[in-house]
């Protein structure tokens, strides 16, 4: 792998820092109390981040993202991790009655809902819910939905689409919340949409990926670039449902393919899923 690949990586640890550190500071100097709660002080930092990246990265992702979710996504759809809210936009108005967008950074969430309502999702008529709580507060996920008026949420399993777009690479306890998640929210026969960087399958690049990482999740949110996400997804099982200790497999079928225009030395490997639940 060619040095100046591997060090594109410092570049933008770089780019971000001098991006979202001066605000924050600013931030921290105007409510100090913040000083005593190291998550808001890295969501202040994210928020700030993300204001510079999110629509580059969105922009560059468009057709990619088009293709996974417009004719796919259906139903009941939860969007974990959601950002800005970009995913909106790639679903079909038609197809999807209702938008649920998890994002535990509550900054952002008046921009997810700028970009739903564009997209024609409203909380007013049902079809948009924001929520900010983690994936992995799986819990609470399933109170707010079966606590809303929608009689699709009442159902044990409310969600018809789970999608995941560079998201799971930050996740705490990402095998758990991943196999809760399939298991707890998504009704069997339900879509898994993904589109995550995940793990390189070359020894010379996973090097330097997890030579970065400690940096790069230090400072953006906890995000792993080492992650073999596909694999874990891939590999998933959960109980047999029969009262039984045994395993199954989780899904019925699945496709996984790569990003094609990526390059291989790309320390964000991309790879993207389709999985529907057994």
């Amino acid at each position: 792998m060619k040095l100046s690949k591997a060090l594109e990586i410092l570049m933008q640890i770089i780019g971000g820092i001098a991006i979202g550190l001066p605000p924050t500071v600013i931030s921290v100097l105007r409510r100090p109390w913040v000083l005593f709660n190291p998550r808001e002080i890295s969501n202040i930092f994210m928020s700030h981040v993300w204001m510079a990246f999110l629509n580059g990265i969105d922009q560059n992702e468009a057709n990619t993202k088009r293709e996974l979710l417009y004719t796919e996504a259906y139903g009941v759809v939860l969007d974990i991790g959601a950002g800005h809210g970009h995913a909106v936009q790639y679903l079909d108005p038609s197809r999807v009655t209702r938008y649920i967008a998890l994002e535990p950074n509550t900054i952002l969430h008046d921009k997810i809902r700028e970009k739903a309502n564009k997209a024609g999702f409203f909380e007013s008529d049902g079809r948009l819910t924001i929520l900010g709580c983690g994936a992995e507060d799986t819990h609470d996920i399933l109170a707010a939905l079966r606590n809303s008026n929608d009689p699709n949420t009442k159902e044990p399993h409310p969600v018809d689409t789970l999608v995941s777009i560079f998201t799971l690479c930050s996740v705490p306890n990402v095998e758990t919340t991943i196999k809760t998640l399939v298991g707890d929210v998504l009704k069997p026969g339900g879509l898994f949409l993904y589109y995550e960087h995940v793990k390189s399958p070359r020894a010379d690049v996973v090097w330097w990926q997890q030579f970065w990482t400690p940096f790069w999740s230090g400072f953006f949110g906890g995000c792993c670039l080492d992650r073999p996400t596909d694999k874990l997804i891939e590999g998933l099982r959960l109980k047999d449902g029969k009262g039984g200790s045994g395993k199954r497999g989780a899904w019925k079928e699945h496709k996984q393919w790569e990003n094609p225009d990526q390059d291989p030395e790309e320390l964000f490997k991309r790879t993207l899923g389709r999985f529907v639940k057994a």
